[in-house]
């Protein structure tokens, strides 16, 4: 988080990061390089009034004849949890926003990554985050935004995901999230004073346009999370990724990481 940081030992002992055998990572095939490309949708003959193709049928052995259930998402026995871990299986994929902030003295940096975010506006070109987290209890992103109201958006790719992974660490204050990633921050930005990740393909300065809070319904009074609407002054395309119009970013070259079903 600031910028005199800490060595990178001072984050839970250690400087690497292993599978996971508790939520399955171990028993995970290996990865696999695959190149992107797009590819004709499932039934190219498609008509008007066709309805659904046959992949529908073929989702699961009883998808011609299983049941909707309905789902009250407030219900007494019901826990907020269960929603968003319903939301988040079924919400995908989602882009992952690795946010640079910076506090308004430059003393301290932050460098975090964001599941919740989306565009939701062109002119002018409108980001959305969403953060778990009220106002008062504002955590290092959100308090630079709030404070500094500007940021740099990392759109993430595979590249880099495991760098990306580490930064959602629960820092200790003095270690930067920068040098716990290994990433290369760059101090070139037009209209904002955070840095980018030279290892992201496609990086947006923004400015802070608006941001809503959530009162909670399972706890009422208390304030569970806030929107964050981000206004665009400025993108960084790396120039292997953009065309010629610089309209266009090429997907095989881009790699977008999204979050899968968790």
């Amino acid at each position: 988080m600031s910028t005199e940081s800490r060595p990178i030992e001072a984050v839970n002992g250690h400087k690497t990061q292993k599978l996971d055998p508790t939520n399955g990572e171990v028993s995970r095939p290996p990865w696999e390089e695959a190149k992107s490309t797009f590819i004709q949708p499932p039934e190219p003959g498609w008509t008007f009034g066709s309805g659904a193709n046959h992949t529908h049928a073929s989702a699961s052995a009883a998808a011609t004849t299983a049941k909707h259930v309905a789902i009250d998402p407030f219900a007494p026995d019901r826990k907020a949890l269960d929603n968003y871990r319903l939301l988040v299986s079924g919400v995908v994929p989602r882009p992952i926003a690795l946010i640079s902030t910076r506090s308004p003295d430059g003393t301290v940096e932050n460098l975090a990554p964001m599941s919740f975010f989306q565009m939701v506006n062109i002119d002018p070109p409108i980001l959305a985050v969403g953060l778990t987290s009220s106002l008062k209890e504002a955590k290092d992103t959100l308090l630079n935004l709030i404070q500094a109201r500007e940021c740099v958006i990392n759109v993430v790719s595979e590249g880099f995901i495991e760098a990306v992974n580490a930064t959602s660490i629960n820092a200790p204050y003095g270690v930067s999230e920068w040098d716990v990633a290994g990433l290369t921050p760059v101090r070139d930005c037009q209209t904002v004073s955070c840095a980018r990740a030279k290892e992201s393909i496609f990086s947006i300065e923004a400015h802070l346009e608006s941001v809503r809070e959530f009162t909670s319904r399972s706890n009422p009074g208390k304030k569970s999370g806030c929107l964050v609407l981000l206004e665009v002054t400025y993108f960084w395309a790396r120039e292997d990724a953009l065309n010629e119009d610089k309209n266009h970013l090429d997907l095989a070259v881009c790699l977008t990481c999204t979050t899968p079903d968790e």
